[in-house]
């Protein structure tokens, strides 16, 4: 149809010029050449039309997702001009970012405002426990977490949005911090479970706040002499180490109240009483003065745990040495046994204290009431050894006497006879049922006399009072069984004595 429209079908021209049909004059022949360009140029107009659709075809085609072959991988389509329009622009970076800190710009190994006044570095803590108190190595373990505060304007950043940054440990490595460290410490660590605990918080204005969690294990000078009634005062000092006090100015930031615990320390053996903060100034004769905080804390001793395992069982040895004082004289194997048994008993609580404390050279509350409980464990082994020596010498006295006068041991009724220095000569002689031969001489006499103030019995006794009062002193010791008797009751009443002093002055 389209080549019958070019080729074969007239055109309006030809209608409206009927020179230039065919066979027509001849000056319709240059009306015929020209007739034939006007096809030409419509022939032109018809082929761009159908290039135009063809490249339009081509183009809707290339728009199309193409089926590619699986090769393990997934093929991202390419974006095209009009995708790239509806990507999201936050997430487009250009180039390198522009950091906010500017580190790189700045010399961070000198301090802020160098040269001039001394930067002020505020500090709080808050203890998280008190792990430890040893007696013997006279030091205390802590765990805290140490704050600081100052302002670092090389720090400071534009922002509208942000109020602060917060980084990690990593930072701390590029800019300057305050080099403080523990005084009189033994050991301290930053704790790094899972990473460093460090926390590093940056404001626009340039105000720096710096956390970290340390343990320390710090010295703490004990005083003993009241152990275990005693209350033990301990301080964590904290100190710039290379900057005087003209280059930093260390201070507690909310006084008082920039120490903070936790309501859940507690320890085995001692009672937290209080934590408060001091500061004054240090000096080192080669450096200068030098800004000190420092943290103190009161603790005092539980004593129900000493009472139970020192205080206790030394009184009760004491008291069990005083059963022998009712056991008789002739049983010396169970009075024996028993007075060793509570030395040596009192010689081990003594030495079980003692191995759990340090070796100070002063003398402790301790030490005062064990050995006086060893001192009245002792005596009444020596109390026992005096009676059996007393009794061993009385009978040797009376085994001579007996050995000297064979007769003396068939007095009527078992009884002896009392003698004073007014007898006569037929009273003295006139024994009944002895024969002539044992009548005693002036010197005989005298000897019996002594052997009868030895052996009197008690009812002899109310007879002759005045011969009693002036030989007291010398029937208390010859008379075994008073010796016990009165240890019965001094020893209870000195030891008695001795707690109530004892508690009032150390209590």
């Amino acid at each position: 149809m389209l080549l019958q429209a070019l080729g074969e079908a007239p055109s309006q021209s030809d209608r409206r010029n009927p020179w230039c049909s065919p066979g027509g004059p001849p000056r319709c022949r240059l009306l015929e050449s020209r007739c034939g360009i006007a096809d030409d140029h419509r022939m032109t107009y018809f082929t761009r039309l159908i290039l135009f659709l063809f490249c339009l075809t081509a183009l809707v085609e290339s728009r199309k997702p193409k089926r590619r072959r699986w090769t393990g991988q997934l093929e991202m389509p390419k974006p095209s001009h009009l995708y790239k329009k509806n990507l999201d622009v936050t997430k487009i970076h250009k180039g390198k970012p522009q950091p906010l800190l500017r580190v790189e710009d700045h010399d961070f190994s000198m301090r802020p405002a160098f040269g001039g006044p001394a930067i002020p570095v505020g500090v709080d803590v808050q203890v998280e426990s008190l792990d430890s108190i040893s007696e013997v190595d006279m030091d205390f373990t802590m765990t805290l977490y140490l704050r600081h505060y100052w302002k670092d304007e090389r720090l400071a950043f534009p922002s509208t949005s942000n109020k602060s940054m917060t980084f990690d440990g990593r930072l701390v490595k590029k800019i300057w911090v305050p080099d403080v460290f523990f005084v009189h410490s033994k050991r301290s660590f930053t704790h790094d479970t899972t990473t460093d605990n460090i926390m590093l918080r940056v404001f626009p204005d340039g105000h720096v706040l710096y956390s970290m969690r340390i343990t320390v294990t710090a010295m703490c000078n004990m005083d003993f002499s009241h152990f275990p009634l005693d209350s033990q005062t301990c301080s964590l000092e904290l100190e710039s180490y290379a900057y005087t006090d003209e280059d930093l100015m260390l201070y507690w930031k909310n006084g008082d109240e920039s120490l903070k615990t936790d309501e859940k320390i507690s320890l085995s053996q001692f009672l937290i009483q209080k934590f408060h903060t001091t500061s004054r100034l240090a000096f080192y004769s080669s450096t200068g003065w030098y800004n000190r905080l420092y943290i103190n804390f009161t603790l005092r001793r539980h004593i129900f745990f000493f009472l139970l395992q020192t205080y206790f069982p030394a009184t009760l040895m004491v008291m069990l040495s005083w059963v022998s004082f009712w056991i008789d004289r002739k049983a010396v194997p169970a009075r024996v046994s028993l007075g060793i048994t509570t030395v040596l008993t009192m010689s081990t609580i003594i030495t079980g204290v003692n191995a759990s404390m340090p070796r100070v050279s002063y003398i402790k509350a301790v030490d005062i009431y064990l050995w006086v409980s060893f001192v009245f464990v002792f005596l009444s082994v020596l109390e026992y050894a005096a009676v059996n020596y007393l009794t061993t010498v009385q009978e040797r006295k009376e085994r001579k006497l007996r050995e000297k006068f064979p007769c003396m041991c068939g007095m009527l009724h078992s009884r002896t006879m009392m003698l004073d220095g007014s007898y006569s000569e037929s009273e003295a002689n006139s024994l009944a049922g002895y024969p002539r031969s044992h009548i005693l001489t002036e010197e005989e006499r005298q000897d019996k006399i002594v052997v009868h103030l030895a052996l009197s019995s008690e009812s002899n006794s109310s007879r002759k009072k005045g011969l009693l009062k002036s030989h007291m002193g010398l029937r208390i010791f010859q008379n075994t069984h008073a010796i016990d008797k009165y240890s019965r009751l001094i020893f209870p009443a000195s030891y008695i004595f001795f707690n109530l002093i004892y508690w009032s002055v150390f209590s």
